[in-house]
């Protein structure tokens, strides 16, 4: 009976996967052993790397080849022979086809630039004790908080010296054998040093056009990590940028494309790193072979020459000396008419938003709500519960009778969530990888206000309903338009008055007690009343534009644009977008509209980000349910703000 009990299990599995293969890989699997195989639970997704699979796999024959699809929880495995029977999860075929895509125009890594030996001299010549208390202070804060920053400049260069004075004499080495190579034809004279810990990263970027000159050199030493680049257009390139390579930025590279590296422990990389500029294909990037690559300390010597003159580049649309850019604001985006502006909206305005911000924002979404955690708490002990769109995992615990897993689009908050000991892994809302009727209930908390068309928020509520087993039940949350019901005002609305600034107060809000609320130091009194994220006020809109909501103030439209501000608890990156360093040119609209620069008191800078939302009508949540056949609604009601629904699958 044992026995029997474990080949059911694995069998019951075996289906799973195959159900899995077949939907979302189109791929059928086979009723005898062939030489292909997909290993179900064990891939890039869920943190499986590609030695460690390699490794086992090896055990069971020889293999010819092995393709991990990117943020997928499986593998396939092709053997030229294998000596197991015992290999069930069996496929006919695998069509893994590479992409190869270009790197930047003017854009070029240099492998091995610098040995270990000038690489230790390197991170030796930076002094980060210092005696000015300021500066200590500082240096204690970014240790806390986004690790260290240390800048040398010198606008007054002697040329009668062979380096500018204020620079380390170790980087004369290296600045002579980027002379020599003709990576620049001038010396620099501004050198910022920045050390990222494992987990740190810097939103997407343009280097100020009118502070430095036309090539910038950065030298990654200690560790290597993935920097992103992005094109107007939407073309995303994934560099590696291994420990001790140079990596010089020219032309468009420079002036068009934004450059960032998203805050994360693990990056995808090529399991045969081909891109050193010695490579007789150095443009091309493989994305065929993938594996994991854990993140180390990584410290980064940037280095710039300092314009004295306004820029006069080929790229005007991104410049500042030339108005392009100045204060840059980001292009009104407009209600999508179609299933493709649907998708490029959520993607700029909700799935890359939360990847910046994901670290800020599970700050700040630490307390359950009361009536969610009374429908969890209701659930019968072994009941299995799906939290699609689950964010950091603040409700994946709170029964722990349940079996529960979790899902988000956001691959930054699923690696939160595994860094609490929470089963959650990365997928989109409309497409749980998920058995049908497989769960007892589903939660969605703060989700399907993202999608920006009814057509897609409909197939949101179709997809939870699918995953319920009959009788199962979904509890859904949404924004509220009404944030003002039944003569009482939500938190939202009662917070608009809140200290600021680190003012104390005798009453202070729980904080993350709503889905949408910001951290306290995040008002609007650091917006500028005429220039919100570069939109304009509401009446000065057009039908088809969207509007930048105000924080803690009532809405005045449906669809709309939520600023994050990221002031009072900075990430690694948003410190260089305030401190000047990584200036704070904000790039083209069409690069990065979803992020913006915000003046505080001060003087300086924040990064803010604007999070597309539609939010309910009265009634419109429970309309939507309705249009799902084979479920109905058990009831409906307000919570702090939002529209709340509890439906039962028939």
């Amino acid at each position: 009976m044992r026995r029997g009990k474990e080949v059911k299990k694995v069998l019951r599995k075996q289906l799973k996967a195959s159900h899995t293969l077949l939907k979302h890989e189109g791929i059928s699997t086979a009723s005898q052993p062939t030489k292909n195989l997909v290993v179900a639970n064990g891939g890039l997704g869920n943190g499986v790397s590609r030695e460690d699979l390699s490794a086992a796999m090896k055990q069971f024959g020889d293999v010819e080849s092995l393709f991990m699809p990117p943020q997928k929880p499986y593998a396939f495995v092709t053997y030229r022979y294998h000596r197991s029977k015992n290999l069930l999860f069996i496929i006919k075929a695998i069509c893994s086809k590479e992409v190869l895509v270009r790197f930047p125009e003017e854009l070029a890594l240099v492998e091995d630039f610098v040995s270990p030996e000038e690489e230790i001299l390197l991170l030796a010549a930076v002094d980060w004790s210092t005696s000015n208390q300021a500066q200590k202070a500082l240096k204690h804060r970014r240790v806390k908080h986004y690790g260290f920053e240390f800048r040398y400049d010198n606008n007054n260069v002697d040329k009668d010296k062979p380096l500018p004075a204020g620079l380390p004499e170790e980087c004369l080495p290296v600045l002579h054998r980027c002379l020599q190579d003709g990576h620049i034809n001038v010396l620099p004279d501004q050198l910022t040093v920045n050390q990222y810990e494992t987990g740190q990263g810097i939103p997407p970027h343009i280097d100020t056009h009118s502070a430095f000159e036309d090539t910038i050199l950065s030298l990654s030493l200690g560790a290597k990590t993935v920097m992103e680049f992005r094109h107007p257009d939407g073309r995303v390139v994934p560099v590696v940028l291994p420990e001790r390579s140079l990596l010089v930025m020219k032309g468009e590279s420079r002036y068009l494309w934004t450059h960032g590296i998203t805050p994360r422990k693990f990056d995808l990389v090529p399991a045969c790193e081909t891109q050193s500029a010695d490579h007789s294909e150095p443009n091309l990037v493989s994305h065929g072979g993938l594996t994991l690559s854990k993140r180390g300390t990584r410290t980064s010597f940037t280095f710039r020459k300092i314009r004295h003159k306004p820029c006069c580049c080929a790229f005007p649309s991104a410049c500042d000396s030339q108005g392009g850019s100045s204060p840059c604001p980001p292009s009104q985006p407009s209600l999508p008419s179609c299933h493709a502006d649907a998708t490029r909206l959520e993607e700029e305005y909700v799935h890359r938003v939360y990847d910046a911000i994901a670290s800020h924002f599970s700050s700040t979404r630490h307390t359950p709500w009361p009536r969610v955690c009374h429908f969890l708490s209701a659930l019968q002990p072994g009941s299995v519960l799906a939290d699609v769109g689950c964010g950091n995992g603040k409700y994946l615990g709170v029964n722990p009778q349940l079996i529960t897993v979790g899902c988000d689009r956001s691959s930054s908050l699923v690696q939160i969530c595994a860094e609490r000991g929470f089963n959650a892994f990365v997928s989109d809302a409309l497409s749980v990888p998920l058995r049908t009727d497989s769960c007892d209930a589903c939660i969605s908390i703060a989700v399907i206000h993202h999608f920006s068309t009814q057509e897609r928020r409909l197939a949101a509520v179709r997809e939870l309903v699918r995953l319920l087993k009959p009788g199962g039940q979904a509890l859904i949350y949404v924004w509220a338009y009404e944030q003002e019901y039944n003569k009482q005002k939500s938190k939202y609305l009662k917070d608009h008055n809140k200290p600021q600034n680190g003012e104390k107060s005798k009453d202070k809000p729980e904080e993350g007690q709503e889905p949408h609320e910001e951290p306290s130091v995040l008002t609007t009194s650091h917006l500028d009343n005429n220039y919100i994220g570069g939109l304009k006020d509401d009446s000065k809109m057009t039908e088809s534009k969207l509007s930048v909501h105000t924080n803690r103030t009532a809405f005045n439209s449906q669809d709309l644009l939520v600023p994050w501000h990221l002031k009072g608890r900075k990430t690694r990156g948003e410190e260089e977008f305030s401190s000047g360093l990584h200036t704070t040119n904000c790039p083209d609209s069409k690069l990065s509209p979803s992020v913006d620069t915000s003046q505080v008191p001060g003087g300086s800078s924040v990064p803010v980000f604007h999070r597309y939302y539609h939010v309910f009508q009265q009634g419109e949540l429970e309309q939507l349910c309705i249009e799902v056949t084979g479920v109905e609604v058990q009831t409906s009601y307000h919570d702090q703000g939002n529209w709340c629904v509890i439906l039962q699958k028939e």
